[in-house]
This record gives C-alpha cells, structure tokens and sequence, in this order.
C-alpha cells in the first residue's frame, strides 16, 4: 500500500474513520467512490490521495470505495467516458469479453473432465457419473462463484475433489439444517464426518455395486 492509498475504518458518523487507532475526518472537498469500476480506482490511486474505506468479509480484508479530492475524481470520469466512447476502446473491450467466455467455456470442460476423473465409477454407472459432474460444474465453475473450484492455488484434480464433497454435502445430508455448537473445530469435525459417508457412498458406484433404492445420491440427481 502505497502512502496514497490509506486504509480507515469505519465508525458510526458518516465522515469519520478509524485509522491506526485514532479517527480521522475526511476533509470537506474528498469525495466518496463506491467500489465497482476498476478503471477509475486504478486512475485515482495512480493520480491523488486516497483513502481505501475497508470492513472484514469471510477472513479477508475487502475495500468497499475510496474518499478521494472531488475535483481529481471529476476529472478521470470525464477522461474514461471519453476513452470509452471510442470505438477502438469498444472493440478492445469486446474482445477481451470473448477471450474471457472462451476461457470460461474450456475451464468448464476441463473441471467437468476432472470431476468423472475423480468419481472414476464403474462402467455400469458411467452415465451417472457424468450427470452427477454436470451438476457439481454447473454450481462450482460459475465465475464469481467463490467456490474452491475458482482457486487456482491448488491442482485440479483437489479442487475437483473438494467441489464433489461439497456438492454432497449440502444434496445428500442435512448439513445446511443443522445446529452445530460454536465451539472451536467443531465445524470442521461435522464436515470431516459427513465428508467420510460421501466417499463410502462414492464407493459404491466406484465398485459397481447395486446402490440402494434410497441412495441419497440417486435421490439428489433425480
């Protein structure tokens, strides 16, 4: 972070934040830009002092706008509306949209790929399998999803792995209605169980067994 771009917190007056321990006040000609238009932060940040208003979402850190001079903001919104009338700039921009869609229709095919590698079921239930990787791609790959799937910190094959558990997780168990105490690891602890019952259901269709009539699977894709 660079010394003009500040982080401050919130408080519960409008044009006070929390900054290293003490409140600050936004200075009266600093204007308030939602986040949303990578554009015009980038511009900001690069061109005048900001501060980056942030709150703690999921673990992580997230900036919600910037306070930025009214002025220095004026002027970079009438700059980018111009730019991005040109039609130059159009084509580029929709360009980069259909490069985007490509990569995003051959990440499909490719987790989808992994996801009937990982269930490696039998050949009798080969058609099974590949209904079942449809809906595990179909909630998972989405792109804005935030699900483990959209991580490239880890190989495929893990994150389709992890995509499947999930999946049944919430289809075939009772995990989004249970009550599980707040205590340290106990989450962690259910998951890990329920994630054990999944695999012993998996193995069923792994080996090519008859699967029960009431297979919460079976139940789950019908």
């Amino acid at each position: 972070m660079s010394n003009k771009d500040i982080q401050v917190w919130r408080t519960n007056r409008p044009r006070d934040f929390r900054l290293d321990g003490k409140v600050v006040t936004v200075p009266e000609d600093w204007e308030f830009v939602p986040s949303g238009d990578a554009g015009l932060t980038r511009r900001l940040k690069a061109r005048t002092e900001c501060w980056s208003v942030v709150h703690k979402r999921k673990n992580r850190i997230e900036s919600i706008g910037l306070w930025c001079d009214k002025n220095v903001v004026e002027q970079i919104r009438k700059d980018l509306e111009e730019e991005r009338s040109n039609p130059v700039y159009l084509r580029k921009l929709e360009q980069a949209r259909q490069a985007r869609i490509a990569k995003q229709d051959a990440y499909v095919i490719e987790f989808r790929q992994a996801v009937v590698d990982f269930l490696n079921f039998a050949p009798r239930y080969e058609e099974f399998a590949w209904e079942l990787a449809d809906a595990v791609t179909d909630q998972s790959v989405p792109v804005g999803s935030g699900t483990v799937a959209r991580t490239e910190r880890i190989p495929i094959a893990e994150r389709a792995e992890a995509a499947v558990i999930a999946w049944m997780r919430h289809q075939t168990t009772g995990y989004d209605h249970m009550h599980i105490a707040r205590i340290k690891g106990e989450r962690r602890s259910v998951r890990r169980e329920l994630a054990a019952g999944s695999r012993e259901i998996l193995d069923i269709y792994r080996r090519g067994e008859d699967a029960p009539d009431n297979c919460p699977l079976k139940s789950a894709l019908s």
